[in-house]
């Protein structure tokens, strides 16, 4: 018996309506982040890393004004300095990572609510890049649009500063950026307080970081006045040394092709070196500075004929975090000596009888005043 029509229908699929099949993607697991360059591993550019070491163990120096060739490992210094640091404990949910048992420098949302108890967690140290096409609003914070528009509120929405709270801001091209933010920048750096006064918004919020800011003379330079505000200056040039210049390809090379490796390598002197700075910020406040170094560093500067006085307050703050994170309990002439080219370079009046360069005329002035 033939089969009927009706049931031929039903045996036969119907075209354009086949029950599509469903493919499940694969689900890739997620890459491990890569570890930055180690900081240890750094080549050469003892000033600078010196210069960062320094501003790490005492923010108060003020900022890092670091000049020179591109591709000698500016930016790289900064970012593995703050890898080098254990993570901090801060504020649970706090856009500015307070820390939970500093209570001078809590923002006012978690000063309220200290006395519920605060939620604390680990967080990396931050680092900040800060863009030359960043506004001002974008730096220091603004009005929240988004909730002023949906919930008629006048709510702050934080800026750079912020997020650069208890960590590093890094400016690449610093001598590109306009004057009057880098101006802003360096009041709250030395301040370590961001005060936002607009839209009606009156908010003061802790900002406590490490300006450090780079850039190529070639491209421009900064005014003497903005160049008096950093607290140390150093410059970095590409390395003539044939031996340099071989080690530093070979350890770049060798942590391009396996970073997990060569940060696994070079652990030890990184904890090493982290610890050192730890016990160096705890041991700050117990470094002696005798009379005769800041008459000293006094005598320096009237010979180098600086203008007011932060050179010698940048030569004390500088000197004695150097002794701190080298042990020792009182700053000496050495240490002196040391850090007087990175505070005092960038605040000499130019001679245009004197051909020889900055760090020449302080090393001069120390041995004609100082011995």
């Amino acid at each position: 018996m033939a089969p009927t029509q009706s049931a031929l229908s039903r045996r036969a699929p119907k075209p354009g309506f086949a029950k599509p099949s469903v493919v499940t993607p694969a689900v890739l697991p997620e890459a491990a982040p890569r570890p930055p360059y180690p900081f240890s591993a750094i080549v050469g550019q003892d000033a600078m890393r010196r210069a960062l070491l320094v501003a790490a163990v005492d923010p108060a120096v003020g900022g890092v004004l670091v000049f020179g060739d591109r591709g000698t490992g500016k930016s790289t210094a900064v970012r593995a300095l703050a890898a080098l640091l254990p993570p901090m404990r801060a504020v649970a949910g706090c856009a500015y990572s307070c820390d939970p048992v500093e209570a001078g420098g809590l923002c006012p949302a978690c000063a309220a609510r200290r006395g519920q108890g605060l939620t604390v967690k680990t967080v990396p140290v931050p680092v900040v890049d800060l863009p030359l096409g960043a506004t001002e609003d974008r730096v220091v914070g603004a009005l929240d649009i988004g909730r002023a528009l949906g919930a008629g509120e006048k709510a702050f929405e934080p800026g750079l500063l912020a997020r650069a709270n208890r960590g590093f801001l890094y400016i690449d091209e610093v001598n590109l950026l306009e004057d009057h933010l880098v101006d802003l920048l360096l009041d709250v750096a030395a301040s370590g307080v961001n005060t936002v006064e607009r839209e009606g918004l009156s908010l003061r919020h802790p900002a406590r970081f490490v300006l450090v800011g780079s850039g190529n003379p070639e491209e421009g330079e900064l005014r003497p006045q903005l160049l008096d505000r950093f607290g140390l200056a150093v410059q970095v040039a590409t390395p003539t040394d044939l031996a340099t210049r071989v080690t530093i390809v070979r350890r770049r090379d060798a942590y391009e092709r396996d970073p997990a490796a060569f940060a696994a390598e070079w652990a030890p002197e990184e904890a090493r070196l982290g610890a050192q700075i730890l016990a160096a910020r705890a041991q700050l406040a117990e470094v002696d500075v005798p009379d005769a170094i800041l008459e000293a560093a006094a005598r320096l500067c009237l010979a180098l004929g600086t203008d007011g006085l932060r050179g010698e307050l940048t030569l004390m703050r500088t000197a004695r975090a150097l002794a701190s994170l080298d042990g020792a309990g009182t700053v000496t002439l050495a240490h002196l000596r040391e850090v007087a080219p990175s505070a005092l370079s960038h605040r000499l009046r130019r001679n245009p009888l004197d051909e020889a360069g900055s760090e020449v005329r302080i090393a001069r002035a120390f041995a004609e005043v100082l011995g």
